[in-house]
């Protein structure tokens, strides 16, 4: 029992970690982004810690499963108890700290409504362009970030400067240059965990049974998945092989769930299944593999084993 305590301890200390700092991280994304986009929109920086909450969540639960899976394995824990209890704990965590990040959201729009932060980007004859590259058309915000649909001057490549006494009706503009050089890989993670997110906020808000069965099939293939992954002795390798699994299950998740996709499963369908249970059975069929697979494994090693 100290063993499974021990697991339950790192279980909960890795998900707050994981939790506090991309939480953190992600509410400076947020505000860089809010800061980027002309006019700005009427924010609260509750408003941003709660999205960055979520997003967050859906990190630290991904990680804490591999994490504490790993754990145990490397230590010699029983498998099928241990997978059972960061389920459940990885359930109880998700469907928790969802809850209350509703909750709170809800509470924080009914106390206050949401203002503009003060924050001002730029001064007058600020420049805004999509790239860096010479041929962009620029546009030069002649009073700056405090009026940005006022007068502006457009300078498209090739053509003389085209002066404007207020934007047009509908038209955007170029975002604020901000240096970024983000990996590419970093962002399209960054982007799934957005989708995920959003995916189960969506399922959240068609009711309790939806986002349940929705997040315990996935989060049940990512238990089955990271039990399965033991293709060497190496513990680190292991664990790198679990991180590349798991971004492929992201991977997945956004597969299945894009309109395209949706749409084809409801015309194979036929109206037989709804098309929102599709994802999570997938998920179910392919982790009840995955520990078949592990079990059939396992036996085959006792088997041989016992004769040699």
């Amino acid at each position: 029992m100290k063993k499974f305590a021990k697991l339950v301890l790192l279980f909960s200390v890795s998900f707050v970690i994981v939790m506090l700092t991309a939480a953190s991280l992600r509410f400076l994304s947020l505000r860089v982004d809010w800061a980027k986009s002309l006019p700005q929109k009427s924010e609260t920086t509750l408003t941003l810690m709660i999205t960055a909450a979520h997003w967050a969540l859906s990190l630290a639960m991904f990680s804490s499963i591999l994490f504490s899976i790993s754990y145990a394995f490397r230590r010699g824990y029983f498998a099928s108890m241990a997978i059972v209890i960061v389920m459940v704990l990885s359930v109880l965590f998700t469907h928790g700290l969802f809850i209350f990040l509703n909750n709170w959201k809800i509470a924080s729009a009914a106390a206050a409504p949401a203002q503009t932060v003060g924050l001002s980007p730029g001064d007058k004859g600020l420049l805004l362009s999509n790239s860096l590259n010479r041929e962009e058309t620029v546009v030069v915000l002649l009073k700056g970030t405090e009026d940005p649909m006022g007068p502006r001057v457009v300078a498209i490549p090739g053509q003389p400067l085209i002066f404007q006494e207020e934007a047009a009706v509908g038209s955007t503009l170029p975002p604020v240059p901000f240096g970024d050089d983000t990996p590419w890989f970093l962002k399209s993670l960054a982007i799934d965990l957005r989708l995920n997110s959003e995916l189960l906020q969506q399922k959240y808000d068609e009711g309790f049974v939806s986002f349940s069965l929705y997040t315990g099939s996935l989060i049940f293939f990512l238990c089955a998945l990271a039990y399965a992954i033991k293709f060497s002795a190496w513990p680190l390798a292991n664990l790198f092989l679990g991180i590349l699994a798991f971004r492929g299950v992201l991977t997945l998740e956004t597969f299945l769930n894009s309109p395209e996709i949706q749409e084809i499963m409801g015309a194979f369908l036929k109206n037989m299944l709804p098309v929102s249970r599709v994802a999570p059975l997938i998920f179910l069929f392919f982790g009840v593999l995955l520990l078949l697979y592990s079990w059939l494994i396992y036996l085959s090693k006792r088997k041989y084993d016992d004769e040699y």
